[in-house]
């Protein structure tokens, strides 16, 4: 099971992100490979520290600068999207992703 996790740099919530890859983990185990964006902070930045602090797989193959293409690749590649986005915040970035998932009709929710 591919999961993307992607989101706003503004997300702050760690231990949301934490506690929703940890129930991952039990679900998926070994089969589970936690994909994200590549950006340092908010969102993609806690999905790898904590994909790596758990010993889960995973990728980050995409440039970081080129987020529309990036963004492609990234939903083409995952089975299922999750956006961290905090209320009131819009990003380019992530609404680029969750508009590609609408296209390529992949499964998508969204945590505040």
């Amino acid at each position: 099971m591919k999961v993307a996790i992607i989101g706003s740099r503004k997300y702050e919530n760690r231990r949301r992100i934490q506690e929703f890859i940890y129930k991952l983990k039990e679900k998926w185990g070994d089969k589970l490979e936690i994909v994200s964006g590549g950006q340092r902070d908010g969102a993609d930045g806690y999905a790898k520290k904590y994909a790596l602090e758990f010993d889960l797989n995973y990728s980050e193959p995409y440039a970081v600068w080129h987020y529309h293409s990036r963004n492609k690749d990234l939903i083409e590649y995952s089975d299922v999207v999750v956006a961290f986005i905090p209320k009131g915040v819009t990003s380019k970035g992530t609404n680029s992703a969750l508009k590609e998932a609408n296209k390529k009709e992949k499964k998508y929710v969204i945590i505040n």
